[in-house]
């Protein structure tokens, strides 16, 4: 049996791949007598018996010494004849160990997705010019803030409004331990003109649980000719379709389609402090620019889509 001393061999362990053979390793290096049975075979092969006698301990002890060492790969053993039956020779098999400890778990980058139709809000504070339409035509009257509470309003493609806001809760799906680490709000809108104005701004607003990101100007309230998805019975001498819009917040700063609107970072909004996260939508009475807001459903306009909520977190980050 060859101790293999002419070769300085490594074993390399890493936390993570290798847990368990980190684990037997350790354990078998826990024992003082274990480190002087290591020492004594640097640079022999020997029996039981003779580590046994070298450290001035019993032949059992020895051996379950011996026994843990080669559990964890650090011994070699082979038997060979003797006057008495078999001798058990032991060889070291390693002159290093270099460990790396565990690391904590990379955690991983996920997001959550929702839609929210654009006639679900839950409250809501309108001024004239205003109204709401279904697939079929107006829901309630046209220019009277009261229609807005009307049951059939959850169907809205196309709502409109000169100023004041609409109120959206969404579910908050954030798992457990997740850090939020940005908020995207993406919409189709418009300012709200007579009929439609290609030259007629409007500064929309977005509010997040209660936080004002900031506002983007609407160039116009666009018009004559017809929207992707806008159905024939809406005219085009009427509004027709708008921008898509993509409000965003992160860890630096809050954007629309990417330029800064202003220094509101993700952790002003306490996205885990309610079972719902508040969006707010709408044009500031006190705005420079009051030009009213279309919103649009994903039946009308040129985009398929309602509000879409999206938040990108970190998962098994606690706090």
């Amino acid at each position: 049996m060859d101790s293999g001393r002419s070769i300085r061999r490594v074993l390399e362990l890493n936390g993570g791949a290798d847990g368990d053979e980190l684990e037997k390793v350790l354990k078998a290096l826990d024992a003082p007598n274990r480190i002087k049975i290591l020492r004594f075979l640097a640079d022999r092969v020997a029996g039981v018996n003779d580590i046994a006698v070298a450290l001035e301990i019993p032949l059992s002890t020895a051996a379950v010494h011996v026994q843990a060492l080669e559990d964890a790969g650090l011994i070699r053993t082979e038997f060979e004849p003797a006057s008495r039956g078999l001798r058990k020779l032991c060889a070291r098999m390693y002159d290093r160990v270099v460990l790396d400890l565990p690391v904590a778990e990379r955690p991983r980058d996920e997001a959550i997705e929702l839609a929210m139709p654009i006639g679900a809000f839950v409250d809501c504070q309108v001024a004239p010019t205003c109204g709401l339409l279904g697939d079929n035509g107006p829901i309630g009257l046209l220019d009277d803030p009261t229609s807005f509470y009307e049951p059939a309003r959850s169907g809205a493609q196309l709502i409109w409004f000169h100023h004041g806001y609409l109120e959206y809760r969404f579910p908050n799906r954030l798992p457990p331990g997740a850090r939020p680490e940005q908020l995207q709000l993406s919409m189709e809108a418009c300012s709200e003109a007579p009929l439609y104005n290609l030259d007629w701004p409007s500064d929309l607003t977005v509010w997040i649980n209660g936080v004002e990101l900031g506002s983007w100007t609407s160039p116009g309230d666009f018009g004559g000719e017809p929207g992707r998805l806008t159905p024939d019975w809406w005219t085009p001498r009427n509004t027709q379709y708008g921008l898509l819009k993509v409000w965003s917040v992160n860890e630096r700063e809050s954007a629309v389609d990417g330029v800064t609107i202003s220094s509101v970072v993700v952790h002003n909004l306490q996205l885990r402090t309610a079972p719902y996260i508040t969006v707010r939508v709408g044009v500031k009475p006190n705005a420079p620019h009051v030009g009213g807001i279309n919103l649009f459903g994903h039946r009308f306009g040129n985009y398929s889509q309602d509000l879409v909520l999206r938040i990108a977190y970190r998962s098994g980050v606690a706090g």
